[in-house]
């Protein structure tokens, strides 16, 4: 059974970065994506970015193509998602995923991590 820890978020103001951490243990498929979905209050999860086993990065939302950047650490088995420019409207709760590639949407998810709060305010 995997288990997803994430950590990094964190309160800023707009124009900053953050990095967002995914610790992964566990038994993971080797077929398996994992992947960045996020939740703002009142709306539904959605894909942000998920990483394929061969590297290739999948972007779910337009808004965050050239802000942010997906990456593994694939020997410590760690997802990365390096936020650059941030805008208040991507306050979220971020949540860390892995599933059936390209796992961007939540049929593809088999299992989720806690989330990490990234608030964006001035």
């Amino acid at each position: 059974q995997e288990q997803l820890v994430e950590s990094g978020g964190g309160s800023v103001q707009p124009g900053a970065s953050l990095r967002l951490s995914c610790t992964a243990s566990g038994y993971i498929h080797p077929n398996y994506c994992m992947g960045w979905f996020r939740q703002a209050p009142g709306k539904e999860r959605v894909g942000v970015a998920a990483f394929a086993p061969d590297g290739t990065t999948t972007y779910g939302d337009p808004s965050v193509e050239g802000r942010f950047t997906a990456s593994k650490d694939s020997a410590r088995n760690i997802l990365f998602l390096q936020m650059n420019s941030l805008r208040p409207e991507d306050s979220a709760m971020y949540y860390c995923a892995v599933g059936v590639c390209p796992t961007t949407t939540i049929p593809d998810v088999v299992s989720w991590g806690q989330g990490t709060q990234v608030t964006v305010s001035s």
